[in-house]
Parts: C-alpha cells; structure tokens; sequence
C-alpha cells in the first residue's frame, strides 16, 4: 500500500479543464479552478494519460482562444485592445509558435577582434 495522501484528482476534471482551455485559461489558472498547484497538475498528467491529453487540448484551444482576439480586431479594433500586450502575451503562452529564433555568435582571433554575426 502506497505511503501519502490519496490523490484528489477525479476523471471529470479532463471536461473541465478542456472548458477553461476554450476561455484561453493558463496552466495557472486552470489549476486554481480545480483548487490545486501547477505541480500537481504536472503529477496528474504523468498518472493519468487522459488527463495529459485534455491538457495538450486544453492548450490548443487557449491558443485558438488568443489568435482569435488579435484575428477579430485586426480589422475593426476594439477600444482596449493593445497589439503589443497581446504579442507579449501570446509569445510567453505559446513560444512554440510565437517566439522569435534567431542563432548569435560572438567571433574572433583576439579580444580586439570581437565581432556579433546574426
């Protein structure tokens, strides 16, 4: 018999952690619902496969949720609405996609000689 508290995770937390996904919710977020930590998010998707992929769905639909938003106001802006904050936003939440890659290096023979190449 295993040592520790029992898990309070129940199978039904797959549905709603979905449902917080399709409102954008974070990992955060959504283990605050569930009255959690992120850790124990992370522990319930290593135990439980289903639970792993609601979250990957979960993501996908918050990500569906934030491109929305900039898509919408692309053409008629809602007051409020910041490009830059939702940038910021969505190349934190979802660097996967939204992060830009570059490669620098720092060359040359000698400390005189030190040049950056992008």
């Amino acid at each position: 018999m295993p040592a520790g508290r029992p898990t309070d995770y129940r199978p039904e937390y797959c549905e709603r952690v979905i449902e917080l996904g399709k409102l954008g919710k974070s990992h955060a977020q959504i283990a605050s619902e569930l009255n959690c930590s992120r850790r124990v998010l992370y522990d319930w998707q290593a135990a439980h496969p289903e639970f792993l992929h609601a979250i990957m769905e979960a993501r996908d639909y918050a990500q569906a949720w934030f491109e929305n938003i900039a898509q919408n106001n692309l053409l008629s802006p809602v007051q409020g609405f910041s490009a830059s904050l939702w940038a910021k936003a969505v190349s934190c939440r979802f660097a996967d996609d939204y992060t830009d890659k570059s490669k620098q290096e720092i060359t040359g023979a000698t400390s005189l000689d030190v040049r950056f190449v992008s």
